[in-house]
């Protein structure tokens, strides 16, 4: 596969991944959701962290990890341009390297830039390009909207740690970023011969 290609795939990505997250932020209220089925549902949330919301504690934790995302990206990036470089390598590897900076990239610029165009989702529909933010630069809250909560209900009480306690499969809330990032290693992981070839 080309640069040109891979960069293709990159901008239909970031492209459908921030289309969704404005449409989602500026046509919902924070927590609000839409059942498609029981097991599919649209719930717009704000992610401030990593997976699953996990937040860096301390007044510049957010901060670190935004730019921590952004040097992890350039990493990605350079990774990319090498692997297309070495024409040997398989273009199993360069859709998974191209999927996850894709997704990687679309979650950085909700972090950056989110905070200084959009104005707060509480109680009220967010605009866009607004004179009051929520925030600032690199402090942005990442947009999530997809669950599927497949399971719900109460382990049996013979499960060690969780029996008897009520349990969400699967709890995750994500978007299409998210969904890249974890397709491109579900690439590494299941084609790993065939991306790595060599």
């Amino acid at each position: 596969m080309s640069l040109t290609r891979a960069y293709l795939l990159i901008f239909f990505i970031l492209l459908l991944d921030q289309i969704t997250k404005t449409y989602v932020k500026t046509n919902f209220i924070l927590g609000e959701e839409v059942e498609i089925f029981n097991w599919c549902k649209i719930l717009f949330v704000e992610n401030e962290g990593m997976a699953w919301g996990t937040k860096i504690p301390g007044e510049y934790g957010k901060l670190f990890l935004t730019v921590f995302r952004i040097f992890a990206v350039g990493g990605i990036a350079y990774w990319l341009w090498d692997t297309v470089q070495q024409k040997s390598n398989s273009n199993y590897l360069i859709v998974a390297i191209a999927l996850i900076f894709a997704g990687a990239f679309g979650n950085i610029v909700d972090s950056v830039f989110y905070g200084v165009i959009f104005d707060d989702s509480h109680s009220q529909l967010a605009t866009i390009f607004t004179d009051q933010p929520y925030g600032t630069y690199f402090h942005g809250k990442v947009v999530d909207m997809f669950y599927f909560p497949i399971w719900h209900g109460f382990l049996p009480d013979w499960l060690p740690l969780w029996g008897g306690k009520e349990f969400t499969f699967f709890n995750a809330i994500f978007n299409i970023a998210d969904i890249a990032i974890s397709t491109g290693v579900g690439i590494l992981i299941v084609f790993n011969k065939k991306a790595f070839k060599k």
